[in-house]
């Protein structure tokens, strides 16, 4: 039963759809939201992109994991992650163990299309966005797909559609084989 799943865990890379599936999956379910990045700023008082400003990537990253860990002991949530969220082992051994990780894979031309005018994104003020989705796709796939329960790929349909997909796939999830299961 849906109902009785424990919290849920969005990664993939920006531009994959994890706030607005996130969202709507939340709705369905009756759990509240919380993207990972919303909530270091509100705990912080500080945009994402001023905290990699000020602090580089490395400071953003520790405020990271302890939001990590501190979301992923929250019951019956629907969280999304920031893409890089799983660059730190400790980051995925709390999402794994904690909750059904789903693995929004988004090809680099989807993302483009999603990030282009996006100014937020602090890793892609530079002048080649492409490049650095194809690089970040190429190292960080392999750890979403190490993480991940359920794999879906985004872009191909509606997110109401995605999410009825996934909602379909969770009711099916054996949550006594959550450690080490996948489903694509």
């Amino acid at each position: 039963m849906v109902e009785e799943l424990p919290s849920v865990f969005l990664v993939g890379p920006m531009g994959a759809g994890k706030t607005t599936i996130g969202k709507l999956l939340a709705k369905q379910l009756g759990r509240t939201f919380v993207d990972s990045d919303w909530y270091i700023e509100s705990q912080t008082g500080a945009d994402i992109a001023w905290i990699f400003a000020k602090e580089g990537e490395a400071g953003f990253r520790e405020r990271e994991t302890r939001a990590i860990d501190e979301l992923t002991q929250k019951p019956h949530i629907v969280l999304a992650t920031g893409g890089g969220a799983v660059m730190s082992a400790e980051n995925r051994a709390f999402l794994n163990q904690r909750g059904i990780v789903v693995y929004l894979n988004a090809p680099v031309d989807v993302q483009m299309a999603r990030t282009a005018k996006d100014k937020s994104r602090p890793l892609l003020q530079q002048p080649n966005p492409r490049q650095i989705l194809q690089d970040l796709y190429s190292t960080r796939d392999p750890l979403y797909r190490q993480v991940a329960h359920i794999i879906m790929p985004t872009g191909h349909t509606y997110p109401r559609h995605m999410v009825n997909q996934l909602l379909q796939q969770l009711a099916s999830f054996n949550i006594s084989s959550a450690a080490g299961s996948k489903k694509e």
